[in-house]
């Protein structure tokens, strides 16, 4: 039962829910702000999955703490206490090993990035 408000889901149906409506109004422009930070991993893997498709048809500013959510973008501006410390695509912002390598070590250091990637290709494979 939904109370009011939507008193009774989680975090992450509400997410999904602020998600779904701004989606069924087509903006031109998409902003995105954390928008699955309240879900698990694969959910938000799932999520990232299906937007790829939205994000190609529109202008869409994604902010976000996990770089899963990023990554693919065409642009990625790192910003830390309201400065811009680093901007370039996910790959070049790795090599650069600056803030956002740090970042991106917290979040995958226990990982192999070859790993994931075969993992994440895989996923994509069972999407399709």
């Amino acid at each position: 039962i939904v109370g009011e408000r939507g008193v009774g889901l989680s975090g992450g149906q509400k997410q999904r829910i602020a998600l779904a409506r701004a989606l069924l109004k087509d903006p031109a422009i998409l902003i995105l702000d954390d928008t699955t930070s309240s879900v698990d991993l694969a959910t938000e893997h799932a999520i990232q999955l299906n937007l790829r498709s939205v994000y190609k048809r529109k202008t869409t500013f994604i902010i976000a703490h996990r770089i899963s959510a990023v990554r693919n973008a065409d642009l990625i501006l790192v910003l830390q206490d309201g400065r811009l410390l680093e901007a370039g695509k996910h790959e070049d912002l790795l090599a650069k090993r600056g803030y956002y390598y740090t970042i991106y070590q917290n979040q995958y250091g226990d990982f192999d990035l070859a790993d994931l990637k075969a993992d994440f290709d895989d996923q994509v494979k069972e999407a399709k």
